[in-house]
């Protein structure tokens, strides 16, 4: 997976990373509980963005939080540290390839992975081995589709198709929300249930204006402009107009909006 972050590891990728989760908190995670004692297997954790989100709605479950790179893997425990919790254990291992027994954990926790693998229903299958029959998936993914805006600009959505198109070469599909179900389906899950959870931002959501539309999305976007470029997807000026366009959303008569989707299912 590490190949595949079209995103990259930087320290601002963190600090985008982190306003996303903190933003999105209520949005994503409010229906998201595990009881005392249940084992909870989180796949892909990154920098930990979702973690302490997660540990903290589950206070007493027993979170196991897996990702294949060490130096996110050290900012997550870093975190997790500062936020004072201790029912996470962290392991550095390839998703494919997870060192435990089959039907170890009670629920698996999928969040913001999906879209970077070239072969996701094969990650859920591989995940799948790993739970319990009756236990649950929780998998929750963008789709980059999913965003307008107004003003509405074609260079805003030229610069957001580079972000996607990086993505779609480095293996990834940054549109996988809309695939969450037959993702599901076609892994063996059952009963799957799939909601979307929109992001609406006007002015009268400053938090989300700054926290989703400047320091989420348009990051995000602004954040692939030297691979962009290099790969000869827009010139500077169409790239830095389509930024500014993203920006001028957030104005005060701008809106933006963004579809999440949140899909829970069984083994």
């Amino acid at each position: 997976m590490t190949e595949g972050y079209v995103h990259g590891y930087d320290p601002r990728e963190n600090v985008r990373l982190q306003d996303q989760a903190s933003t999105l908190v209520e949005l994503l995670h409010s229906d998201t509980r595990y009881p005392a004692g249940a084992r909870v297997l989180e796949a892909g954790c990154g920098v930990g963005a979702q973690t302490v989100t997660l540990a903290r709605n589950s206070p007493q479950a027993l979170i196991t939080s897996v990702d294949i790179s060490a130096t996110s893997l050290a900012e997550a425990r870093r975190r997790v540290g500062e936020a004072g919790l201790a029912n996470v254990t962290f392991l550095q291992a390839d998703l494919f390839a997870l060192p435990f027994d089959t039907d170890s954990f009670d629920d698996l926790f999928v969040c913001f992975v999906l879209e970077h693998l070239p072969r996701p229903a094969d990650a859920l299958r591989a995940l799948k081995r790993h739970l319990r029959p009756g236990g649950t998936i929780t998998a929750i993914e963008g789709d980059h589709g999913s965003a307008y805006f107004h003003p509405d600009s074609e260079a805003a959505r030229r610069a957001i198709q580079c972000q996607v198109e990086l993505q779609r070469r480095a293996g990834g599909d940054a549109m996988i929300g809309r695939r969450l179900y037959p993702l599901l389906l076609e892994a063996g899950f059952e009963t799957v249930r799939v909601s979307p959870r929109m992001v609406y931002v006007d002015a009268s959501r400053p938090a989300f204006v700054e926290g989703f539309t400047k320091k989420t999305f348009t990051a995000m976007i602004e954040g692939v402009r030297a691979p962009a470029l290099a790969a000869g997807l827009l010139d500077p000026p169409a790239f830095d107009e389509g930024i500014r366009a993203l920006y001028r959303t957030a104005e005060p008569d701008g809106v933006f909006c963004y579809t999440f989707f949140k899909a829970v299912a069984r083994k």
